[in-house]
């Protein structure tokens, strides 16, 4: 039986698909199949490699700051229960690895320092977005750094219904590297 990986709120399946020619990936997120992380069981009998995880950061990115006091309490405290969630995944299944990503914003005031940042022009994808990333893992992921001659590409986006989950897709380029420095 091969070892599992989970992607937690992965809709795109960009991240977690790095992982299918070697793992079995558990995707778990409600846009994709109406799973609810805060609703995980426990994996019996199986051994988990190592867990993504990538809560929503509507009531964390910077970029969204001028709205939070507006927005009150809610957003927030629902919010902080998608990443105990997905804290609670990891506890429970002791991983080799595991990752939590976030843009830059006051998440890091409820879980402390990232490990590292990145853009994603340093691997490969030609914008900026400046992200964390916390955990346990290799943070000597192979770069590919290249100009960001697309700039800020997430701030330009237009409304759309596909706004949020257009910038919450990881990079290509970066998923390539993490899978090469994690497997």
């Amino acid at each position: 039986m091969r070892q599992v990986v989970i992607s937690l709120c992965d809709y795109t399946g960009i991240w977690g698909g790095q992982y299918e020619d070697e793992y079995d990936v558990l995707y778990v997120d409600l846009q994709r199949d109406d799973s609810d992380i805060r609703m995980f069981k426990y994996l019996v009998g199986r051994v988990v490699r190592g867990v993504i995880c990538q809560p929503p950061c509507d009531a964390f990115a910077g970029s969204g700051a001028r709205w939070w006091a507006e927005k009150g309490l809610e957003p927030l405290l629902a919010g902080l229960a998608l990443v105990d969630s997905c804290l609670r995944i990891v506890q429970c299944h002791n991983p080799d690895w595991w990752v939590l990503e976030n843009p830059v914003g006051r998440l890091r005031h409820y879980i402390g320092p990232p490990v590292m940042y990145y853009h994603p022009c340093d691997y490969g994808d030609p914008y900026t977005k400046k992200t964390c990333l916390w955990g346990e893992f290799n943070t000597d992921l192979p770069r590919t750094p290249v100009e960001p001659t697309e700039g800020s590409k997430m701030w330009r986006l237009g409304p759309s219904p596909e706004r949020k989950n257009l910038r919450a897709a990881t990079p290509t380029g970066f998923a390539k590297a993490f899978r090469a420095a994690n497997g």
